[in-house]
């Protein structure tokens, strides 16, 4: 199974360490003072006790700038990602309802955005993100799964808009103004000129891994896992059918690519030594040594797949910056740091001034995570 790549993958020389967003919440506390008069016998007056805040609906698991998130957000949310065909634990449910909470508050601060910048989703672009997600099932067999999962398809339409809206922020704010200049470009491989002196033939090679099991960690920027054997076959069907569309190989592996190492940087896995190729799988060696470039070929086992981009054959020996595929590499690599790090340095930002208020969270903390009526709501609560 092959089709043309159509795009440069990142040359990778030194690797970005992940960041652990750390969000500081400060509390203000306002005393009141009473005052005594100027003169005449001593007195004391005191203010008016403060109104107490309203109670907050057991229903309500989260606020943000005003704007509530519920329980059944969340629940739907869950439903949406769990493996249902692997029961969780109550803990392990809780902790993974926590976490999508966490998104939904993020993703509610940027659709918030989205409506300042006056973004919209169009109709269009959302069936054809649904149709995406469909990763090639059928309308029956789609609704079915709805169905496992207690959603309707109004859900997936609404939680298809918000994702929508939320990327296009990120494109207009983030993406769209990033840009490497030449200069950036030479001192990058000024200071790097050993590395482009290859000691031994090389193939440059990405990747996009599709497992059969729910992944404890993502680093996609869509968030999508597949978590069956039957998931994991559609959802090659649906990358492949999208790179024979003309989408760019990088951009699916930094949407869907399942590997936490090298989906952030577009699924590069860079230059690969003729050496250590040749301790690979023997599929996996095969394919690198035999595909044309350019091209993607599917490498399938139990655990899932991978697919598997061969751009080029390196020979032995110094590069320089006359050869445009090592120019376009160090600006891919330096375009890739640049958009983590100003998106990072971006959803801290938009966090930090947000008045969130994860009423889910501290519950957990008061109860000491014992939350069973939380855990097991019925759908729909």
């Amino acid at each position: 199974m092959t089709t043309p790549a159509g795009t440069h993958m990142d040359d990778p020389r030194r690797r970005d360490s992940s960041v652990l967003l750390r969000h500081l919440v400060a509390l203000a506390v306002v005393a009141s003072v009473g005052l005594a008069p100027a003169c005449g016998p001593a007195a004391t007056t005191s203010a008016p006790a403060p109104a107490a805040a309203p109670a907050v609906s057991p229903d309500t698991w989260a606020s943000v700038d005003g704007r509530t998130i519920s329980r059944d957000t969340v629940e739907k949310a869950y439903r949406r990602v769990a493996d249902i065909d692997r029961p969780a634990s109550d803990e392990e449910a809780l902790a993974a309802k926590l976490a999508v909470l966490n998104d939904l508050i993020l993703q509610d601060i940027l659709v918030a955005k989205a409506r300042e910048l006056a973004i919209e989703a169009p109709d269009a672009d959302i069936e054809a993100a649904i149709s995406q997600a469909k990763q090639g099932m059928t309308d029956e067999v789609f609704q079915k799964e709805l169905s496992r999962r207690s959603l309707a398809v109004a859900d997936v339409r609404d939680s298809v808009r918000r994702d929508l809206l939320a990327q296009k922020v990120i494109e207009r704010e983030i993406t769209s103004k990033i840009g490497v200049a030449d200069q950036e470009v030479t001192t990058f491989f000024n200071a790097n000129r050993d590395q482009f002196n290859l000691k031994e033939d090389a193939h440059r090679v990405g990747q996009i891994v599709i497992t059969t099991a729910r992944e404890p960690q993502l680093t996609n920027r869509t968030g999508d896992d597949a978590a069956t054997p039957e998931a994991a076959i559609a959802k090659v069907k649906m990358l492949m059918s999208r790179l024979e569309a003309g989408a760019a190989f990088s951009d699916l592996a930094m949407d869907y690519s399942e590997d936490p190492e090298s989906a952030p940087r577009g699924g590069d896995l860079g230059l690969v030594p003729a050496s250590q190729l040749r301790q690979a799988p023997a599929a996996l060696r095969d394919v690198v040594l035999k595909a044309e470039p350019g091209t993607v070929n599917v490498v399938s086992s139990d655990a899932g797949h991978i697919m598997v981009l061969v751009l080029a054959h390196e020979r032995a020996g110094q590069r320089d910056l006359t050869m445009p595929e090592v120019r376009q590499g160090i600006t891919d690599t330096l375009r890739v740091r640049k958009e983590q790090l100003l998106r990072t340095a971006y959803l801290t930002t938009i966090r930090g001034n947000a008045k969130v208020e994860n009423y889910l969270a501290q519950r957990v903390l008061a109860d000491r995570g014992v939350m069973p009526s939380l855990v097991s709501a019925p759908p729909g609560q």
